[in-house]
């Protein structure tokens, strides 16, 4: 059985896929680059996302990607207190929380951030530990991953990472833990399925999973 769950926050726990085509087709608009629907979206979105506004049309030369990708940003956050959950994600926290498991969260986002959503949604004290980047450039999560692997007093085999993307995976392979997937994020399940990687369609597939593991562990 696990003693300790690593979650990805974006896509994983918060359901925030319609907040970032909007913030990001308003910055393409300003570009006068393509709208970006939805399905595209879950196709070509990655890690770094440098390389998703590659895909998107952006020209570096004439625009740095810190500024457009801090633009991105600024209209994200100007509007991130009106995403929710997941449906069933709290419900899920709180199973996990009461079989005595520690969890933590892994995201690619600021820890500013991080604290100020988890708090807004009332989710802080289920985690440990709000791990996350120093930047908003959302390169990878590996390097900060790492190291809190090493402060915590489990070993890899007792740890489960729950992710959204195919970043997530590369993550949880270097880290050498167990990853499962959730199709609802920021990653369609075409792609995520091609991992071979157990992947789950909504929280209620992965809460009949978990009591599973409880059981024939």
């Amino acid at each position: 059985m696990y003693k300790h769950i690593i979650w990805d926050w974006n896509g994983t726990l918060l359901n925030d896929v319609d907040l970032s085509l909007t913030a990001i087709n308003i910055v393409l608009k300003r570009y006068n680059l393509p709208a970006l629907e939805r399905t595209r979206y879950l196709e070509i979105f990655t890690f770094p996302v440098i390389d998703y506004y590659f895909k998107l049309g952006f020209d570096f030369t004439q625009t740095p990607f810190s500024v457009v990708g801090t633009e991105f940003i600024n209209e994200y956050t100007a509007r991130m207190l009106q995403v929710d959950l997941h449906k069933g994600a709290e419900k899920f926290l709180k199973i996990v929380n009461d079989c005595g498991l520690t969890q933590s969260m892994l995201s690619a986002a600021k820890v500013p951030m991080l604290e100020t959503l988890t708090n807004h949604h009332n989710l802080r004290h289920y985690f440990i530990r709000l791990v996350g980047l120093d930047n908003h450039y959302a390169s990878s999560k590996l390097e900060v991953g790492r190291d809190w692997i090493r402060e915590l007093p489990y070993k890899t085999n007792e740890i489960l990472y729950i992710g959204d993307t195919e970043h997530d995976i590369d993550v949880a392979r270097e880290l050498g833990v167990d990853i499962v997937l959730l199709a609802l994020g920021h990653t369609s399940y075409k792609r995520l399925v091609k991992s071979g990687k157990r992947v789950f369609m909504d929280f209620s597939e992965l809460i009949l999973w978990f009591d599973s593991r409880k059981i024939s562990d």
